[in-house]
Order: C-alpha cells, then sequence, then structure tokens
C-alpha cells in the first residue's frame, strides 16, 4: 500500500513537471526531483526511467551528484523570480508581507545563481541503470 502511495505521488509529480514544460509559470526541474524521491521508495525502476530520460534525466542526475544547476535553468529561474517579485509589488498591500515576500523570493534568487555549474562529465549515462545493484 505504501510502495502504490509513493508511486501515485511521484506519477503525480512527473505529471506536473511535464505540464511546467508548456507553461512558463510553472516549475519542472523540482516537480521531477520530487518525482525520482518519491519514486525510489515506491518504485527504483521508475525512479531510474526518469533519471536516465533524455530531456529529464540530465539536470537531475546533475543535480544528485554535485547539487549543480544548469546555466540555463537558472537564468529561467532568476526570470521568473523577477517576474514574480514584479507581480508581488503592484498586487500586494501590506507592506511587510510585500517587503517580506520579496526578501525571500531574492533569497531564492541569489541561492540559485551560487550553485555550481554542472562539469562537462556529469551526468554520465547509465550510472542509475537497472544493472547497478549497489544504487537500489
Amino acid at each position: 500500500m505504501r510502495n502504490a502511495i509513493y508511486v501515485t505521488l511521484a506519477a503525480i509529480s512527473f505529471a506536473l513537471g511535464v505540464i511546467g514544460l508548456f507553461l512558463p509559470v510553472m516549475p519542472t526541474t523540482c516537480f521531477m526531483l520530487a518525482a525520482v524521491w518519491l519514486a525510489s521508495r515506491g518504485s527504483p525502476r521508475f525512479a531510474n526511467w526518469i533519471r536516465n530520460h533524455p530531456r529529464f534525466g540530465p539536470p537531475i542526475q546533475s543535480w544528485e551528484r554535485e547539487r549543480a544547476i544548469p546555466r540555463h535553468a537558472k537564468i529561467m529561474a532568476v526570470i521568473m523570480l523577477g517576474v514574480s517579485c514584479a507581480i508581488i509589488a503592484f498586487t500586494v498591500s501590506l507592506w511587510p508581507l510585500k517587503v517580506g515576500l520579496i526578501l525571500g523570493l531574492a533569497g531564492l534568487a541569489l541561492w540559485i545563481v551560487t550553485r555550481p555549474l554542472p562539469s562537462l562529465q556529469c551526468p554520465v549515462r547509465g550510472v542509475w541503470s537497472e544493472e547497478a545493484p549497489e544504487r537500489r
């Protein structure tokens, strides 16, 4: 029963990540990271499939191996955080809430920018394949 719950939540997270490919306001990578984490508890095979997916796998493997974020993802994240700050600045009327939200998002942007870029060797295809039983 517990495995089914993890797999269901992983599938929902994966679906939200796929939707994020087409909607600029919706993130993709964070949902994929959540999907891998959930799937690794309920279905290692599903987790490995996501890790080795040609589109979603490289950023996930970069994060898991090096805690690295690709340059294009950093740029998109900072742009979207900036847009969010602008929307908050014009729509939130309570000054303490407005300032707190903008400072929080600015801190998040700073954290994202300071993450390293993936090395050329990362990710390595096949590292998470099912032939590697020590990773299960």
